[in-house]
């Protein structure tokens, strides 16, 4: 069975929030989301500052099978070793993640993000699990460097679940990694249960019996993963979805 670490969280009142941001040395995860305008609000992805109100957003257990591989690639869904692919419905993700700055989030540039996930029934490449032992196998384990915009794009497949979790992505992003004195962020990414439920009719997920725990009902969702779900939009392949992200380092 996987044993998740115990969630470690960062989550704040907004009041704590700004007396922590101006605090010294403080490093947060913030997500962007625009101010509103009118009866409107949009987000622009190809200016160089983005004008918009910052939420802090919780952190949440790196889990047990980190690996740090670094794999710089975009499509994770193949195993390296031998070219196979992962079958499952494809996802099409993308993070921009930015530094926080007064009022504005600026694109962060040459950041590294991780991110990993279980396949279709279950199982994390590269580990030994008393279940399983899928150790030299990279599959659906991928990271990027962000680019001019601070985006990052992965291609893989939508995840499975195992017992004891709800369906999640994580991911880890790393300021100046190559010295290892930069700062680090770990957390995770959530679905939405209805869409779970119809992706789950489709081989090879229906091949597994009915999966034995939802949002609701996740721990570490509980813990205000609601405000680290993924708002998908249905492609003619699968699924995409961006997720912005904002970091105040002190």
């Amino acid at each position: 069975m996987h044993n998740d670490d115990r969630p470690v969280e960062r989550i704040l009142s907004r009041r704590a929030s700004l007396a922590l941001l101006r605090a010294a040395g403080t490093a947060l995860l913030v997500s962007c989301v625009p101010k509103p305008s009118g009866s409107t609000a949009s987000i622009s992805t190809t200016a160089a500052t983005r004008a918009l109100g910052c939420v802090v957003r919780p952190e949440m257990t790196e889990g047990p099978y980190f690996v740090d591989d670094r794999l710089m690639r975009s499509d994770i869904r193949s195993d390296p070793a031998d070219g196979s692919v992962k079958d499952g419905v494809p996802l099409q993700l993308a993070l921009r993640v930015s530094q926080v700055s007064d009022d504005r989030c600026i694109p962060l540039t040459n950041a590294l993000v991780d991110i990993w996930h279980c396949d279709a029934l279950g199982v994390y490449s590269d580990v030994a699990d008393p279940n399983f032992s899928t150790v030299g196998q990279k599959f659906l384990r991928g990271s990027q460097m962000t680019d001019e915009t601070g985006t990052v794009q992965f291609l893989t497949i939508y995840p499975g679940w195992y017992p004891g979790r709800t369906v999640h992505i994580h991911f880890k992003i790393r300021t100046d990694a190559a010295s290892g004195r930069g700062y680090e962020f770990t957390s995770q990414l959530f679905f939405d249960d209805t869409i779970t439920d119809r992706v789950y009719t489709q081989s090879p997920y229906s091949s597994r019996r009915q999966r034995t725990q939802r949002n609701d009902r996740d721990g570490i969702f509980q813990r205000d993963g609601n405000q680290l779900l993924l708002m998908l939009n249905q492609t003619s392949q699968g699924y995409a979805a961006t997720f912005d992200i904002g970091m105040q380092i002190g």
